[in-house]
């Protein structure tokens, strides 16, 4: 009961698609794949009675979740397609996430993390945990309604506090879409908090698929965004612009259309909702560790807080630019890294409950190896296509060459950090597991102080154009930092970590990774450059992708990385049932 998740990415907010990837149900012994002998420290043993229904949640979580990744980033291409990525988008952008910031300081992390372990306790009580579910709702929705209508006043000066006035930002244009957009908040917390509950009941679909129908409420507005006539208005900026309150509308309509989907479920578990009024003494019990959450989130912002203002000051153009580079950025690790974790994270949390340290450490270096042997190659054949990323994707409509050009470069830049950012994130569970909430926030407060120099260093070292690769390095580089100090933390900790076999499966996998990227980029001098901009770098993605690819996996399966089987078996297993 003790185990819980990071509340947000260090510097980088979650997308709203990954809140229903992030408040995961308490599932008890579900490991990705059953470990082979002494895998843990303990003999094999059969999987639970419970394990192939287990599965199939899982993987039906895993389709939804990839389908609302899919769905989310195709609106962020057409956002570009009919409105350009210059300050249209950037002030859409900025003003997007203010409910986001806002939601994790006043409650988000509180909701995403320790309600499902308390929901989960409360019913043992006589009447099912019904009078604490209502008294937790009750309070949670008071804070929500009140927080939200502070927000929504305060728009102007949360504005200042995100955009640089000296730089090419539309200050005004940020503030007219952060008034249609904050109202956002109390809706991320009803979703959050409706998901912690059906959790709790063991019900998984609805929260997992609500978020594909906020994607294509948002998909909607922005079609029809795209097809009125004219452009937004910057001078002057007004919040009755058809275009600016089309897509403020529309996309707050999305996500209360994704929290409203949750109720019609919730109603048929039983649940009753009636006002009750008190704190129960069990959230007074974890009232410490929220503490912690609250303040891991707060250090976060600090550094997501001047990145924004670094960027602003910049070219226009450059929050899109870093805003669709991460989102790409996290594409292979929301698909592969979190399904992991996910099934992984209830075995670290028993062993440790149990004091069993050495079954910790085994599920710990298990997971970093599977980690590297997909993740690396990956990151490695994103470096060579980052470039044709961002022609390809980001040339529709409104979109042109040399800002699509210079996302894929942000992208590229960035793609060394892949492994580096799941690491950290695997090591951050391993701390929750062990119910210490104190260590991520000291490793976050680390991780602010390297890179908020650094940011200040980009507009002072480059040009305003190159000032979003720069803040992508720096973001990469920061994620070294954190998972070179989380394993040092852990090693003081737990002791010997196994690090010996990690560092010899990533030796093989940067073998395997040299290889594909050579020869992806062999096979991307083969294309004619007298294709047009966009064909050119669709035919050298295609290409280049697949066949580093298959060259860095190949090469492991020749090696015979035992690591690879978990991943090969899976896929051998889809081909013979087609």
């Amino acid at each position: 009961m003790g185990s819980r998740w990071p509340v947000a990415d260090p510097d980088v907010l979650r997308p709203y698609d990954q809140l229903a990837t992030q408040v995961m149900p308490a599932i008890k012994d579900a490991p990705l794949v059953k470990p082979r002998p002494g895998e843990t420290g303990e003999q094999d043993v059969a999987a639970p009675a419970q394990a192939p229904s287990i599965a199939k949640s899982s993987g039906r979580m895993a389709i939804a979740s990839l389908i609302s990744r899919i769905t989310g980033f195709a609106w962020k291409l057409l956002l570009v397609a009919a409105i350009g990525a210059k300050v249209e988008n950037d002030s859409f952008n900025v003003a997007n996430t203010m409910p986001n910031i806002i939601f994790e300081l006043l409650m988000g992390g509180v909701l995403s993390s320790l309600v499902v372990p308390l929901l989960v306790r409360s019913q043992d009580d006589k009447d099912g945990g019904e009078a604490y579910t209502q008294r937790l709702v009750t309070v949670a929705g008071t804070l929500l309604i009140v927080g939200t209508a502070i927000a929504v006043f305060a728009a102007p000066l949360i504005t200042k506090l995100y955009v640089d006035d000296n730089g090419q930002a539309n200050p005004d244009l940020v503030t007219a879409f952060a008034y249609l957009l904050l109202p956002q908040i109390f809706f991320y917390g009803v979703f959050a908090l409706l998901s912690a509950m059906l959790n709790a009941k063991h019900i998984f679909g609805p929260t997992a698929w609500a978020p594909v129908i906020n994607n294509l409420v948002v998909i909607f507005t922005i079609l029809v965004v795209w097809i009125m006539p004219g452009d937004i208005s910057t001078n002057p900026v007004s919040i009755t612009d058809p275009k600016v309150l089309t897509l403020g509308l529309g996309v707050t309509a999305g996500i209360v259309a994704q929290s409203v989907l949750l109720i019609p479920p919730l109603l048929r578990s039983g649940f009753k909702f009636k006002w009750r009024w008190g704190i129960d003494k069990r959230m007074k019990e974890f009232g410490g560790l929220a503490l912690w959450t609250v303040g891991y989130v707060a250090v976060s912002q600090v550094g997501y807080t001047i990145t924004t203002r670094v960027l602003t000051s910049g070219s226009q153009g450059g929050v899109t630019a870093y805003s669709n580079a991460w989102l790409l950025f996290q594409l292979p690790y929301g698909v592969i890294g979190v399904s992991l974790l996910t099934a992984i994270m209830p075995r670290m949390s028993r062993a440790a409950a149990d004091g069993d340290h050495k079954k910790l450490i085994g599920d710990l270096s298990y997971a970093s190896r599977i980690s590297t042997v997909t993740l690396l190659p990956i990151s490695a054949v994103m470096t060579v296509v980052g470039g044709s990323v961002g022609i390809a994707l980001f040339t529709l409509g409104k979109g042109k060459v040399e800002d699509a050009t210079r996302l894929g470069e942000a992208l590229a830049i960035s793609a060394f950090a892949l492994l580096p950012y799941a690491l950290v994130m695997l090591q951050m569970r391993v701390f929750y597991a062990m119910k210490d909430a104190r260590t991520p926030v000291l490793i976050m407060i680390v991780m602010t102080v390297v890179k908020v120099p650094l940011l200040y260093l980009c507009p002072a070292l480059l040009s305003p154009d190159n000032i979003v690769l720069g803040v992508m390095m720096v973001n990469g580089l920061t994620f070294v930092v954190g998972a070179i100090l989380g394993q040092v933390w852990l090693w003081v900790t737990l002791g010997n970590l196994r690090s010996k076999r990690v560092l010899g499966v990533i030796l093989f996998t940067v073998v395997a990774s040299v290889l594909g990227v050579g020869a992806a980029w062999l096979a991307g001098q083969i294309v004619p450059d007298s294709f047009g901009p966009t064909f050119h770098a669709w035919v050298k993605l295609l290409l280049q992708t697949v066949v580093g690819i298959v060259v860095s996996f190949g090469v492991l399966m020749a090696l015979k990385v035992e690591e690879l089987k978990p991943a090969t078996t899976r896929i051998t297993r889809l081909i013979k049932r087609r």
